[in-house]
């Protein structure tokens, strides 16, 4: 058997363990959840989650981990590659990050529903907030403005349009939302041009 079969396998099994404990989670908290409900749910044995994960917390870290990096590569899609990004020249097409959200829509739900992602929130402001502070330099920057409480306007601001959109139930598409936040920076934009940190 190639690599690549059980590769596939690997990332099947865990995908449906993933997807399981997004459900129970649904039902029930995560601390009432057992590792045999999971694999019952995935339809898997045992063994299996043993052979990936020690814990159930070890599943529920790795898919926080994983959505992070997607949140990240979306957030970093519009600028990926350029050193100017000028942002009354930002396509909604380049916008990823509601794609993100919706790909995956039921982990972003249960935000509301698990008291365990309750921090879950914060630590997305926190990597929204650094990323702006990180990647992104002003080309005219307002010497009044402190660059920390701008970064973290920026990461609520959005964080709250994700959030009202999931509390909506994603009634509008992924490209509407592109749309709208398109619409507000364009609004809101003074001095629309930022360099990329290298």
């Amino acid at each position: 058997m190639s690599i690549n079969y059980f590769d596939r396998r690997i990332i099947k099994s865990k995908k449906a363990m993933r997807d399981a404990l997004i459900s129970l989670m649904q039902e029930k908290d995560f601390k009432d959840i057992t590792i045999m409900e999971i694999v019952e749910t995935a339809e898997l044995n045992r063994g299996t989650f043993y052979k990936h994960y020690q814990y159930k917390e070890d599943l529920l870290n790795e898919m926080i981990d994983e959505v992070i990096t997607d949140l990240i590569e979306s957030y970093r899609e519009p600028y990926k590659n350029i050193d100017l990004f000028e942002v009354n020249n930002l396509t909604t097409s380049a916008i990823k990050i509601f794609d993100h959200v919706s790909k995956y829509a039921n982990f972003y739900s249960l935000i509301f529903q698990s008291e365990t992602l309750n921090g879950f929130e914060r630590k997305l402001c926190t990597v929204l907030k650094d990323l702006a502070l990180n990647d992104l330099i002003d080309c005219f920057p307002k010497p009044s403005i402190n660059p920390e409480l701008h970064a973290s306007y920026q990461a609520y601001a959005i964080l709250g349009l994700i959030i009202e959109w999931i509390s909506g139930g994603f009634k509008y598409s992924p490209s509407y939302m592109a749309e709208q936040l398109l619409e507000i920076l364009k609004h809101n934009q003074i001095n629309s041009l930022v360099k990329i940190k290298q």
